[in-house]
């Protein structure tokens, strides 16, 4: 097996392994405090510190993998995770400001693990194989939320079977097992630049990436404005959803979620070249039709769980090709050698739209339901639009930066 190939297909599945805890997590957290009487403020609250986190992480941790190499932040971000589930099984220690500490340091590990993931493809692909960088990328990202989707599942079914306590350890040994295999079959310089980069490089001077990471701020916003806290507690509350119910659909959402993504070169038929910025902003346009329909269709109609269920399940498509490109894009625009500084700066808006997303979530779905949460969406969607309006759409603005790639380097 190529050796370039044997990496990337250890990156993925370490990947995999801790998207798997990462969706559990969310799903026992979400689930268990609601049962426990949380409004549904108090339970975007939990994740306050999960999403703020992730910001200062992909800063900080683009910088330390460049120096460092990404191997060294995978291994970081996984163990992390361990500790994170660790911390939430003795349930007396419960209380709102623990479980937020708990939820930070696994922000911290989810956002070192996916910006090493993620900048590691971009070294593993020769720097003429644009298509291929493409296909890798989205199937990485789209296999990624697949699992995500699976994590929801496989929390809610922990809960019900195993219980709260039970079903954090038996994720934990998991992931730490995965995690001992990934270091022993891992090359230890993966992603390191050749030069020591200072922290001030870990800002973007390069305009696309700049236009693209606030983009991406406003596209993440978007979806977790109404997803995060306001969906699943609105199938408990109002439509009468059993926690199975809620984890089971969730989970299949993703799960869709995620094939599209891996599927976008196909789906958009451009298996054979790399897409250009005007399919970011083509599809960004048509992404905000949805909330905006949904919206509407709710001030309209009387049945909230057909409009509900269908317009999640448009929105997941057109979101997912969105993100696929989103993935590409930064993986275009950024330098070989400065991979990681780059992606964990576009990352770190990805993580700032998360993180404003998550409390709008919870604030306009107890102040203005449903509803409210799709129109903020829409108006997040709307800014994201505008904003990719300044990429670049000329295909020179996509060749790779940099001369050389990981399979031409002597190892």
């Amino acid at each position: 097996m190529n050796i370039d190939l044997r990496n990337y297909l250890t990156v993925t599945g370490g990947y995999w392994a801790f998207t798997l805890t990462d969706g559990a997590i969310r799903m026992l957290v979400v689930l268990y405090f609601h049962q426990l009487g949380y409004s549904p403020f108090q339970v975007a609250m939990l994740f306050l510190f999960y999403e703020f986190f992730g910001i200062v992480t992909n800063l900080v941790g683009g910088w330390l993998a460049a120096r460092l190499g990404l191997n060294l932040t995978l291994y970081l971000g996984m163990l992390m995770q361990v500790i994170a589930l660790a911390m939430l099984i003795p349930t007396q220690w419960l209380s709102v400001p623990y479980v937020m500490l708990a939820q930070a340091l696994s922000g911290i590990a989810k956002d070192l693990n996916k910006m090493s993931a993620k900048a590691s493809v971009k070294t593993l692909v020769p720097n003429d194989a644009k298509a291929r960088l493409f296909k890798w990328v989205a199937l990485l990202t789209g296999s990624k939320n697949a699992l995500k989707g699976a994590g929801f599942f496989l929390g809610a079914v922990l809960l019900q079977t195993l219980g709260f306590q039970l079903a954090l350890a038996v994720l934990a040994l998991i992931l730490l097992a995965v995690t001992v295999l990934t270091f022993l079959l891992l090359p230890s310089n993966l992603g390191k630049a050749k030069d020591k980069p200072k922290f001030t490089q870990v800002f973007s001077n390069n305009a696309a990436i700049n236009w693209l990471s606030a983009a991406r701020f406003f596209l993440f916003g978007a979806r977790d404005v109404w997803f995060v806290v306001a969906v699943p507690v609105f199938m408990v509350g109002v439509l009468g959803w059993t926690v199975m119910q809620v984890g089971s659909f969730m989970a299949a959402w993703v799960i869709g979620y995620g094939l599209v993504q891996a599927s976008t070169p196909v789906l958009l038929n451009i298996q054979q070249k790399a897409p250009s910025a005007r399919y970011a902003q083509v599809w960004a346009f048509i992404l905000l039709l949805i909330p905006v329909g949904m919206a509407l269709a709710l001030q309209q109609a009387p049945d909230a769980e057909i409009i509900l269920v269908v317009g999640l399940l448009v929105f997941g498509v057109v979101f997912a090709i969105n993100s696929a490109l989103h993935s590409y894009l930064i993986l275009a625009y950024a330098d070989y050698d400065k991979v990681a500084l780059k992606v964990g700066f576009y990352y770190m808006a990805n993580a700032g739209g998360r993180l404003v997303g998550t409390l709008l979530s919870g604030w306009s779905y107890q102040h203005y339901g449903l509803e409210g949460c799709l129109w903020l969406s829409a108006g997040f969607v709307l800014a994201a639009f505008l904003l990719s309006l300044h990429l670049p759409t000329d295909r020179l603005a996509h060749q790779y930066r940099g001369k050389t790639s990981s399979s031409q380097r002597k190892r």
